[in-house]
Parts: structure tokens; C-alpha cells; sequence
């Protein structure tokens, strides 16, 4: 393996600026399954609303492949005006007590895996990183008028003791962060990530409900007071939109219903405690994903993405009208999630604790 430190340049007096502090690195990359862009909604919104400098700044030339993955470009009448270059970003942030964190930010590497990881290691090393965590949404068949609920995973058992176990064993594609908890897990290191379920009807849009449940979680874990006020009015806002316009459709009213039902009847005969995959009995009248989709095919085509036809700035998609989507993901024992040219991800079925099947985590 070439020397993985000469992936990347630090800023001049990183380490200092570090110095004593035992920070916690959030990991959010784009190019697999994120849907409702919740992990990346995440990562904008920290960038935006946290004081920040880069720390470190990898050689993604080495890391991206351009055929795969396009840069967009904005041409200007008779020239390019713009290229929108990707940059892999490890960010020195600092949360509301002036307690500073890491986090590592970018277009997932289409290369180089195992050396990069071997990078990201060793800035751990060098910022003497206490805990990883990574997050993204992946699309289940939940309705959206229900808490979002979270998958946890963690190398250190304790942490994720207390959580619902969502899913069973299953054999998924590999996404870079899960890769990186696994070889960290491997030396004796505390990382952790989160999945929150998306409904998959809203996959493709962006879906702050679960941006928010992540943020939350995240504080709640590790302590960092991040602000969380302009998610919990974007929240707001896009379920008001999202009832009024499920309000004017009685056949998506319907597909609503029929899974509110089911998410309560499963609490219910659980005790109100967590949400397990149903059986095969309780799935039985459960509308299908093509079926959820047709209903809501309208409903998605008026909700604006930011991005036309799901595609984000690296070239990376965010999610199809039946749930299943670009960055971050899920696959089955039986269907694995796969990888289109683009880097998205696509699956049959869709992952989530209301489809019972065996559909695992693959990141975040």
C-alpha cells in the first residue's frame, strides 16, 4: 500500500488547534443511499449554522472517477463559467459550548479504499478522535406521520445495547463508512452509525423530519450541543406540505392509512416498545412499493427536488419514486443492494422495519 498520509495535506497547526481535546468525528459521504438527503441536509446544515475551518483536504483526483461520477459544470452563453470540483473535507467544527469536533465530509472515494481508510485512521490518531459516527437515511415502509425511527450499530456492544435491533443477519454491499467502522471495529475502536427510516414514498425528496431525529441522536450521544432550531422549523414546514398535499389525493390518504395502521398494530402487540420487522402475517395487507409509488407518483412529481431528476451536484442520485436511492444503504440477504454507474445504489425491495424482510445497514 502506498503511504496513506500522502493522500491528504494538513492545514499548518492542525494538530494544535486539536490539542487536548478528545474530539468526536461525524462521518456523512456522498454516493450511496441517503434517502430524504437526511445525512447530507445533516451535513449542510452543521456547515451553515457552526463556526468551522478545514483541517484536512485529501487529493480526491487520486480518489474520484470523473467517467462515473461528473462534475457539473455551469456554461454561461459562450464559455464554462463554472466547474464544481469534489472535495473530500475534514473540517474543524465547534458546537455551541465551545467544544470542538470533526467532521469528515464529501463524495464517498471511488478508489483507493483501504488506503484511505488507512488515512482517515491515522488522522484519528493524530486528533486523538475518542468516538466515529457515521449517518445517513435509508427508505422504509413507514408513513410519515410516525416518528422516524433509527437503526444503531456500533463496534463496542454497550452503545447500541439499549437499541431496537432492526435487522437480522444479511450479506449487503459495502458502503466506504461501513467499511471504515468495520476496520475500526477491527482494532479496538469505538465508532457507531445511524440509519433513520425514510418513508419511502419520500425518498426522493428531502425529508428534514429525519435530519432532525439524526441530529437529536447524535447530541443525545455524544454530548455536543448542536443547533437544532432551523431543523425543527424545516421539519415543520415540510410536513405541513406534505399533509396538504396527501390531503388532496384519497388514494394516497388511503396507502397512508394502511401503513399507520400497521406501524400501530405492531407498537401495539409489542408493548409501544421499539418497532421490529413484522411477520409475514402482519405484512399481508401491506401495499406494495410500486403500489405506494403509483399512488404518490404526482404527489413526488410536485415536490421539488433540488437537484433535477435526483441528481446531486457530484453526479450521485438521491432516491427514486419507490424508495430506493442514491448514498448511503441497505441491501437483502437475497437482493443486495447494488451500484449504478453513477454510484447510486438501487434495491428491489425496500428497506425498513415495516417491510420484514432481510434487509440490513450498509451505512451511512
Amino acid at each position: 500500500m502506498l503511504d496513506p498520509s500522502s493522500l491528504y495535506e494538513l492545514t499548518p497547526g492542525a494538530d494544535e488547534l486539536m490539542a487536548g481535546s478528545r474530539p468526536v468525528l461525524i462521518v456523512q459521504l456522498e454516493g450511496f443511499i441517503d434517502a430524504g438527503q437526511a445525512g447530507r441536509l445533516f451535513t449542510e446544515h452543521l456547515l451553515e449554522h457552526t463556526e468551522h475551518q478545514v483541517l484536512a483536504e485529501f487529493d480526491h483526483d487520486q480518489l474520484h472517477d470523473y467517467r462515473s461520477r461528473r462534475p457539473m459544470m455551469d456554461y454561461d452563453g459562450n464559455r464554462w463559467s463554472s466547474l464544481e470540483t469534489p472535495r473530500l473535507r475534514l473540517h474543524r467544527m465547534i458546537d455551541a459550548q465551545d467544544e470542538p469536533f470533526l467532521l469528515l465530509t464529501g463524495p464517498e472515494p471511488d478508489v483507493q479504499w483501504e488506503r484511505v481508510a488507512a488515512a482517515v485512521i491515522g488522522l484519528i490518531d493524530t486528533f486523538d478522535v475518542r468516538l466515529v459516527v457515521s449517518l445517513t437515511g435509508i427508505p422504509g415502509a413507514v408513513p410519515h406521520t410516525r416518528p422516524v425511527a433509527l437503526n444503531a450499530h456500533s463496534t463496542d456492544p454497550e452503545l447500541v445495547r439499549e437499541e431496537q435491533a432492526w435487522f437480522g443477519k444479511a450479506e449487503v454491499q459495502a458502503s466506504f463508512s461501513a467499511m471504515l467502522e468495520f476496520r475500526l471495529g477491527e482494532q479496538g475502536r469505538t465508532a457507531m452509525g445511524f440509519e433513520a427510516f425514510v418513508p419511502h414514498y419520500l425518498a426522493q425528496a428531502a425529508f428534514p423530519q429525519a435530519t432532525l431525529t439524526l441530529g437529536q441522536r447524535i447530541a443525545q450521544t455524544t454530548g455536543l450541543v448542536v443547533p437544532l432550531g432551523p431543523l425543527e422549523e424545516a421539519a415543520a414546514s415540510n410536513m405541513a406540505e406534505i399533509v396538504e398535499e396527501v390531503a388532496g389525493s384519497s388514494e394516497a390518504q388511503e396507502m397512508v392509512g394502511q401503513l399507520e395502521q400497521q406501524y400501530d398494530t405492531l407498537r401495539a402487540d409489542r408493548g409501544g416498545i421499539g418497532f421490529p420487522p413484522p411477520s409475514s402475517e402482519d405484512l399481508a395487507s401491506v401495499p406494495s412499493a410500486d403500489e405506494i409509488g403509483a399512488a404518490f407518483e404526482r404527489f413526488l412529481a410536485e415536490r421539488e427536488d433540488p437537484e433535477d431528476d435526483g441528481q446531486a451536484a457530484d453526479g450521485t442520485g438521491t432516491g427514486t419514486a419507490d424508495g430506493t436511492g442514491a448514498e448511503g444503504g441497505t441491501g437483502s440477504s437475497e437482493d443486495a443492494t447494488g451500484e449504478a454507474e453513477d454510484g447510486a445504489g438501487e434495491d428491489d425491495d425496500t428497506a425498513g422495519p415495516s417491510d420484514g424482510a432481510s434487509n440490513g445497514p450498509s451505512d451511512q
